[in-house]
């Protein structure tokens, strides 16, 4: 009797949960088109920083007599796993674009991915530039680092514009879903939030890192340094998909610091070059070149242990 009671709730379950699924039908899975692997994906961005950092993240990478094999190897598993990562998101965007036409895997989408692979990983030496850089900022801009070796494995801002720079790429190849997925990874062991849409420049430090968010449209330039909390995002959504393409974010021009707590919001907002932006500044209007932006600092009151304030 009580596993005949067992059988009718699971069956009751599964009416349910399929009605749901009738009901609901815009979250679920494609039936025509398998979906990208998020878990695939994010351990193909650790493959990937084994390449940008060779003997950083897997050891026999930075023996010199294997090197290059080493290399090789790697970049021909990325180039597979990427491509097949790739016809399943570039098939299921033609599903959806094409009213549900069974388009999936098509000759023409291997052929489409497999290009696309073969460009992304072309791109590896002009993204080590723009990381070397990087590198080399967070080294000059904290004292407290004890050497770049440091910065690499252990700074959440390296982590961060790394994955960036890779998923930036991506973005700039019409890639879809993978690059989101790239930077919600970053995202979610970093703190630190870049969509990768943002152009950002040559030597970019983020100091700490906790709590950054740098929107699709942002520009960056080259020699930027921010803290954490800072904001670079937009004044209002409330347009929603109406607004998609349209500058939202702010421009930061070269040789800006921002301090912690800043939001700057506004596609039509600029930060000038070579200015100083304050801790818990909110800013909606440009900002001339060479200026400094502060609060002025609130009234303080102490009290002792007597009825006498201090000031």
């Amino acid at each position: 009797m009580a596993k005949e009671l067992d059988r009718q709730r699971v069956r009751m379950l599964v009416s349910d949960v399929m009605a749901s699924y009738a009901k609901e039908k815009f979250i679920l899975p494609h039936e025509q088109c398998p979906l990208p692997d998020r878990d695939v994906i994010i351990d193909l961005s650790k493959k990937l920083r084994q390449l940008l950092f060779p003997g950083y993240f897997n050891r026999n990478a930075c023996r010199g007599e294997i090197m290059e094999y080493h290399i090789g190897e790697l970049s021909v598993n990325i180039h597979e796993v990427l491509t097949e990562q790739l016809v399943f998101a570039l098939s299921l965007q033609a599903h959806l674009e094409n009213e549900g036409k069974n388009l999936c895997k098509s000759t023409d989408i291997n052929k489409k991915a497999s290009d696309i692979s073969y460009r992304f990983l072309e791109k590896i030496p002009e993204i080590r530039a723009y990381l070397s850089s990087d590198v080399e900022a967070a080294y000059l801009g904290d004292p407290a680092a004890s050497g770049k070796d440091e910065i690499i494995f252990s700074y959440p801002g390296i982590l961060a514009i790394s994955i960036h720079r890779l998923a930036h790429e991506l973005h700039l190849l019409k890639v879809p879903l993978i690059p989101r997925i790239l930077s919600e990874y970053a995202h979610s062991v970093s703190g630190i939030d870049i969509h990768p849409g943002a152009v950002i420049g040559k030597h970019f430090f983020i100091d700490h890192g906790t709590g950054v968010v740098i929107g699709e449209t942002t520009i960056i330039g080259n020699n930027v340094k921010i803290y954490q909390g800072v904001t670079l995002g937009a004044l209002s959504t409330r347009g929603g998909q109406a607004l998609s393409g349209v500058k939202r974010h702010p421009t930061i021009e070269d040789n800006v610091t921002i301090y912690s707590g800043s939001s700057i919001l506004g596609g039509e907002t600029i930060i000038g070059k070579g200015s100083i932006i304050g801790s818990n500044a909110f800013i909606t209007k440009s900002v001339e070149p060479g200026t400094k932006v502060s609060i002025k600092i609130p009234e303080l009151v102490y009290k002792g242990n007597s009825t006498k304030e201090k000031e």
